[in-house]
C-alpha cells in the first residue's frame, strides 16, 4: 500500500490494517523460525509497512491536537 492510499483511510480503519500487519508479521516470524519461510525480504516489506500506518496514524494525531494547523 503507498502511502498515499493510508493517508485517505480513516484512523479506525488505520487501527485495523495496523492490527492486520502486526498479525501479518507474527505469522511470517513464525514461518521464519520454522524454516518454513519462503522470502525473508517480506517481513521487511511488512515491518515497513507497520511503520507507515505509524506514521499516518500519528500524523493525524497531531492534527486534531493542533485544531488542523500543519506548522507550516
Amino acid at each position: 500500500m503507498k502511502i498515499s492510499e493510508i493517508k485517505t483511510l480513516s484512523e479506525l480503519e488505520l487501527n485495523a490494517r495496523l492490527k492486520e500487519l502486526n498479525m501479518q508479521l507474527f505469522n511470517l516470524r513464525f514461518s521464519n523460525a520454522s524454516r518454513n519461510l519462503a522470502s525473508p525480504v517480506e517481513i521487511r516489506n511488512v515491518k515497513r509497512e507497520i511503520a507507515r500506518v505509524k506514521t499516518v496514524i500519528r500524523e493525524k494525531q497531531l492534527a486534531s491536537a493542533n485544531g488542523g494547523h500543519n506548522g507550516k
